[in-house]
């Protein structure tokens, strides 16, 4: 017997189980997004995420943290803030939208980008006025179903007269 046969059956069969994966609802852009139509609510899902921050340094100084979305799907729109959660070892807290930040609507094309960012007052380690944040979570206007964790590394967040946090609008990027 030869082992050829062997070897050409097996990868036959290896090929055919992964052209399979084609029909998968979570495979490619062009099938994840066959049942969403066009300029409806962006999707978490078809979103590429990149966190930057610039972490306040100290206790009392400010900090931001700027979330970009690339959309990955098909055409979308954004009407509203992103939802934002600080997550600590007591509870969870919403954070409010910037005062007097106005919702605007945006629509996103495949392969457009947005950003909002999440703006906090440092709390000193330990205080009772802090909340010891370890993660964040966030979710869009349309898709508040699936949520986005972050983990947060940029220290406590102030509570001095309720959460010293708010959360901006969406920005468009580019052009």
């Amino acid at each position: 017997m030869r082992p050829f046969p062997l070897t050409l059956a097996a990868a036959l069969a290896a090929t055919l189980l992964l052209t399979g994966c084609d029909d998968d609802k979570t495979g490619g852009d062009d099938v994840k997004n066959a049942d969403r139509k066009s300029g409806s609510a962006c999707a978490l899902g078809d979103m590429g995420v990149e966190v930057g921050a610039g972490a306040a340094p100290a206790a009392g100084d400010t900090g931001t943290v700027t979330v970009t979305l690339t959309n990955k799907g098909a055409q979308c729109s954004l009407k509203g803030f992103p939802g934002v959660d600080l997550h600590f070892k007591d509870g969870t807290t919403s954070v409010s939208p910037d005062e007097g930040a106005q919702a605007q609507s945006l629509t996103l094309a495949k392969g457009n980008t947005t950003s909002f960012t999440i703006t906090y007052v440092r709390g000193e380690a330990g205080s009772a006025e802090s909340l010891d944040v370890h993660k964040a979570s966030f979710t869009l206007p349309g898709d508040t179903n699936t949520a986005h964790d972050l983990e947060w590394t940029y220290g406590e967040v102030a509570r001095t007269n309720g959460t010293q946090a708010s959360v901006s609008g969406f920005e468009t990027s580019g052009d």
